[in-house]
């Protein structure tokens, strides 16, 4: 262990060996492929899954639709962790196990499990959440798209925007004001590919995070049966609100990992490179600025692993998951961009590491819920 890298306490020796399962299959099938992956902007669906086989996507769901049944958050960190030491550079995996997983494990009726759990967890079926539009993104009450009930069935009409696995997603959870008269609210739709009046735009051109598919999607009068909606078709806002923590935390966890696998490769780099005839670690600004990240992380794995147990317990609020979101993401931006300055011209190039994981870490400050919102969520709680 290093001060880097404390001993965890939370974990036990089966999430010991997952872990170790989790690296293993990432070095063996991924890290090959990242490069080819990033200049594509897309990630081959045989990966996908050959991920399920391994029982890395949709694991919690239950067995009898091909998941492991597991309901256990600190199995999700350390696959998101692993993940990000990796730099291969997907959401895709936070996004199905923590983001949307929650909608299709938790608020679908047997039928509905029955028809998209088998799909989701053999990846075969790739699942995406569309709430963001043009005119709203950390606003979900700014929500404009619509699904108009006709007697029989809703027609969904709309555009998303920035929605990760746009391209390659199957089924989409959608957000959309519903235009009911005996309802009043926002509900969520599953839409499938193929569906008439569902469009995909162009892959979207994004400064980092490259081999992540991100696309904008279109819904004109898309016709959704009365039973592709999860839970009442009023609740959408509750609903998504209510597993917002979750997802907040998963990005505070890559987030985490992210600014500690940074630093630690910046230490082993400050160890190395020389400059005016000795280390450049050696410089005491360098030094301290170092200490000073080390220690933040060694705060934030503190807090962030809290978080981890409180969530097991379901005990997680949404202040708290806000506050570990920004504080991570905050940190990790401080930290990359540091560490980018100690490569000096080195860390603008491509070649270097640094470059990659500067430029993708800057996003994670936005998505989510920007840090503007996460602190509003924060002082909002305190009463002010």
């Amino acid at each position: 262990m290093s001060f880097l890298k404390p001993e965890r306490t939370i974990f036990n020796q089966e999430h010991i060996s997952f872990r170790e399962a989790v690296r293993d299959f990432l070095l063996g099938v991924a890290v090959p492929r990242a490069a080819e992956w990033k200049a594509q902007g897309i990630i081959d669906r045989s990966f996908w899954q050959s991920a399920a086989a391994q029982g890395l996507v949709g694991f919690e769901a239950p067995k009898e639709y091909g998941g492991l049944g597991i309901n256990d958050f600190r199995f999700n960190a350390i696959l998101n962790e692993e993940v990000v030491y990796s730099g291969i550079g997907t959401d895709a995996f936070a996004l199905t196990n923590d983001m949307v997983g929650p909608y299709l494990f938790n608020l679908t009726s047997d039928d509905q499990k029955a028809r998209w759990l088998p799909g989701v967890t053999s990846g075969n079926l790739i699942p995406a959440i569309a709430m963001s539009e043009p005119g709203a993104g950390s606003d979900l009450r700014g929500i404009k798209s619509v699904a108009k009930w006709d007697g029989t069935r809703y027609l969904v009409s709309g555009s998303k925007t920035f929605i990760t696995s746009g391209i390659q997603a199957d089924l989409v959870v959608v957000a959309a004001r519903v235009d009911r008269t005996d309802f009043d609210g926002i509900g969520l739709f599953v839409i499938e590919w193929g569906m008439e009046g569902f469009t995909k735009g162009n892959k979207m051109a994004k400064v980092g995070r490259l081999a992540q598919d991100t696309a904008e999607l279109f819904f004109n009068e898309v016709s959704v049966p009365e039973n592709y909606v999860l839970g009442d078709p009023d609740a959408g806002l509750r609903l998504m609100m209510s597993n917002l923590p979750r997802e907040r935390l998963s990005i505070a966890v890559m987030a985490l990992a992210n600014a500690e696998h940074t630093l630690q490769f910046t230490v082993d780099y400050a160890l190395e490179r020389e400059a005016f005839g000795q280390r450049i670690g050696s410089f005491q600004a360098n030094r301290f600025s170092i200490a000073e990240m080390a220690t933040e992380i060694r705060v934030g794995r503190a807090y962030i692993d809290q978080c981890l147990v409180r969530e097991n317990t379901g005990q997680l609020t949404a202040a708290e998951a806000a506050g570990a979101k920004f504080w991570a993401t905050e940190l990790e931006w401080r930290v990359v961009d540091q560490c980018l300055q100690l490569y000096g011209g080195y860390g603008y190039m491509e070649e270097y590491e640094i470059s990659t994981r500067w430029r993708d870490a800057r996003v994670q400050r936005i998505y989510g819920g920007t840090t503007e919102i996460m602190k509003e969520i924060v002082g909002r709680s305190l009463g002010l």
